[in-house]
């Protein structure tokens, strides 16, 4: 009886400790040394893209998965054994991204901001990070208990362990942009004189796979006065998940007509010169899953018969109500934003360099002292998605100080020193005062296929008129006193075509309202559904050229061709001054694409 006692004891005993042994060893199967590699797909503004294709290929360039990307632009491919795989991104109308030697380690995980654009797509290796079951408490008890699997817990003197890290090239994904262009006018009127200067580049490239380099360049000549001009721009901006800060500074100079050094400086007084340096921060974060901040400022220093310094802060909320919802409010003050609104050119990073470099300082001359146009914008808006219709509505409320409004009057009408020659058009600024205004925008859209948009514009806005049509005088006063702020109705037709065939890309519109106002829309906008006076034609055409490391475009920019919103208003000799805020404007140009 004692020996059956015992045996039956130590067999309970036997299945215990085997029992106790199945939970860690099973704990430890299900253990894998594995790693993930996720990512998020955004466009060139930092917009979230849903439903990009995301490959994976493996070493062999295999397709080892696939993933389309959520309603957050985000993807993940879980459980890769450690290897270097490749991954490729497509969406319509983007070029596709490509990422190869991306190093997987066990445990660790590869997150990747991937960049889609419609020129130039990169994707860029943020951070590796641990991933968050690495290591269970049941594996650490097995190590410390099992004898056979303990491994040996000591390290040399002066030995620790390092981890392989991906290599990353200094400079990567490098492009360039060389454009040649000539034309008549003033390309961003309302906006600041822009330099027809004939010649611009930029340059950007990747360094050290998260930060953006670039710098562009522009010099030449005004069509119409053949007056030197030159300006550069230097941009550095890093992308760290969320957030992308960015730094620029901004340098032009332009000479003016000597007629003009002699009316303020005397006959000694020499050339004048206009300089400006600009040094702006722009930075976005995303406070939660809907709530983004885009803010930023530009210090900028003016001299021209005078030193002028300014600080000219701006801000964004936006607050998305789920996929087809969102609200805006736009806060600018000092410089116009005009980079905040969609254009009608092309998106790259390196088109937006260039048309900032052109914008000089609107500045006028009021009794011989210099002034910059100042002013301060505020605006809310609400935009919703309704299948293939998208429908918004914003409203704003601006203050200008010193308007810089363009003047075509008979020679020696106005005083000298209350006139500035724009070197651009040909014609003369005059300082129209400060003014105030507040109106409301509202837009629908409708997109027919991938390629074709039709968008229909009404507003009611501020405007300028005059209160009689006769100037008795030169008195600059007199011509101030009588320029008011009223309020103007307009409807605007917008088309948007692009041909799948042969690449062109064409927008036209034209706004019908009152001929009896001068400035015809909001100056200060950011809304990207802004009008624009009078009829106006963008086209770009790519021109095929085979065998070569660069393509090759035309482009054409044709605003307020019927010069609608001109003001006159006859004088006493019988002649007539002309208001106007956007003259009309031809330009052409050939861009070289590497």
């Amino acid at each position: 009886m004692s020996t059956r006692t015992h045996i039956s004891a130590g067999s309970v005993v036997l299945g215990v400790l085997c029992l106790a042994a199945a939970a860690p060893v099973e704990a430890a199967a299900s253990f894998k040394l594995s790693g993930v590699i996720a990512g998020l797909v955004t466009n060139d503004e930092g917009v979230p893209q849903m439903g990009a294709a995301v490959m994976l290929f493996n070493r062999q360039e295999r397709l080892s998965e696939k993933a389309l990307t959520d309603e957050n632009g985000s993807f993940v491919f879980a459980g890769l054994l450690p290897d270097i795989y490749s991954i490729r991104v497509t969406l319509a109308s983007f070029v596709p991204a490509i990422k190869n030697n991306i190093l997987v380690q066990p445990g660790m995980r590869s997150v990747l901001n991937v960049s889609m654009a419609a020129l130039f797509s990169s994707i860029h290796l943020v951070y590796p990070g641990e991933h968050p079951a690495f290591m269970t408490d049941d594996w650490k008890w097995v190590l410390r208990t099992a004898g056979s699997t303990r491994p040996v817990m000591r390290m040399l003197p002066d030995m620790t362990p390092e981890e392989e890290k991906p290599h990353r090239p200094v400079f990567s994904d490098t492009r360039g942009l060389l454009t040649f262009s000539a034309g008549d006018g003033s390309p961003v009127a309302g906006f600041g004189s822009s330099a027809d200067m004939g010649t611009a580049f930029a340059v950007g490239t990747s360094l050290f796979g998260s930060n953006q380099v670039q710098f562009a360049g522009n010099v030449g000549s005004g069509a119409q006065s053949g007056i030197p001009s030159a300006a550069f721009r230097s941009t550095f901006r890093r992308d760290v998940g969320s957030a992308s800060p960015e730094v620029s500074v901004t340098m032009r100079e332009l000479f003016l007509p000597s007629r003009m050094g002699v009316a303020i400086f005397g006959p000694e007084g020499g050339l004048p010169m206009l300089r400006s340096i600009s040094t702006e921060l722009h930075d976005r974060s995303r406070i939660t899953d809907s709530l983004s901040l885009q803010y930023g400022m530009a210090l900028d220093s003016v001299v021209f018969n005078d030193h002028l310094s300014y600080l000219s802060p701006y801000a964004r909320l936006s607050y998305s109500l789920g996929d087809t919802s969102e609200i805006e409010f736009d806060y600018t003050s000092g410089n116009a934003r005009p980079d905040l609104a969609s254009a009608n050119g092309p998106e790259d990073g390196l088109q937006r360099q260039v048309g900032n470099l052109g914008l000089f300082p609107l500045i006028s001359l009021r009794a011989g002292r210099a002034d910059v146009q100042r002013g301060q914008d505020l605006e809310a808006g609400y935009s919703r998605t309704m299948g293939s219709r998208k429908f918004s509505v914003s409203a704003y409320h601006e203050s200008i100080r010193n308007l810089a409004l363009t003047v075509a009057s008979p020679e020696g009408f106005l005083p000298v020193g209350d006139v500035l020659p724009d070197v651009f058009s040909g014609k003369s600024i005059f300082n129209a005062g400060s003014f105030s205004s507040m109106g409301y925008l509202a837009s629908a859209t409708q997109n027919v296929g991938d390629n074709l948009s039709a968008t229909v514009t009404y507003g009611s806005t501020g405007a300028l008129s005059a209160e009689h049509n006769e100037v008795a005088t030169g008195d600059p006063d007199e011509l101030r006193s009588i320029i008011h702020a009223g309020r103007q109705q307009s409807v605007t037709v917008r088309v948007n075509v692009t041909s799948p065939h042969t690449g062109t890309h064409i927008v036209a519109s034209y706004q019908l309202a009152d001929s009896r106002s001068s400035v015809a829309d909001p100056v200060y906008s950011t809304s990207s559904f802004r009008p624009q006076p009078g009829l106006n034609i963008y086209f770009r055409q790519a021109i095929p050229v085979s065998g070569l490391p660069w393509r090759m475009e035309l482009t054409g920019d044709l605003r307020n061709l019927l010069q609608q919103g001109y003001l006159p208003l006859p004088t006493m000799d019988g002649s007539k001054l002309v208001l106007m805020e956007t003259p009309r404007m031809i330009r052409g140009g050939v861009s070289f694409i590497f």
